[in-house]
């Protein structure tokens, strides 16, 4: 015979942070089959998206920005550029800084990334109403922010 608790304990239903977790891991592995064809990570399609609205910002405020380290903004970089998507130069305005942009394939890549993030939100805010995609947004950057 198996206890039923309901004296006030924490079952892991009731648990806010398994739940974050279980919803993350949808999403993910959601993401990750939509961009399967065009085999980018959500880390490589920011940078892609953040180098295309800003061209030429230095590789470190890249990372700062996605709030990544060093070694893991230099890794993603390296492996886009090995790919033809990004090129660095040394920056204008200081020539100790890596200045980063998008080729032209970067930009057809970063195109169909789009694509796949329309369709990726559209999976996901199919769960809520547009007041609760608002409020979810909200109530998340209180989490990260």
């Amino acid at each position: 015979m198996t206890e039923n608790k309901d004296d006030g304990e924490d079952r892991l239903g009731d648990i806010l942070g398994f739940h974050i977790r279980l919803a993350h891991g949808a999403v993910y592995r959601h993401f990750t089959e939509t961009f399967s064809d065009i085999d980018l990570t959500q880390k490589q399609v920011s940078v892609l998206w953040l180098v295309s609205e800003h061209p030429g910002l230095a590789q470190v405020e890249l990372g700062r920005r996605l709030q990544m380290d060093r070694a893991t903004t230099m890794t993603i970089v390296n492996r886009l550029e090995a790919r033809g998507l990004l090129r660095r130069q040394a920056s204008q305005s200081d020539r100790r800084k890596q200045a980063v942009f998008l080729t032209s394939g970067g930009v057809a890549a970063l195109d169909e990334a789009k694509s796949c993030i329309v369709a990726h939100e559209a999976w996901l805010k199919r769960r809520f109403t547009p007041d609760e995609v608002k409020i979810l947004v909200e109530m998340l950057a209180r989490i990260h922010d």
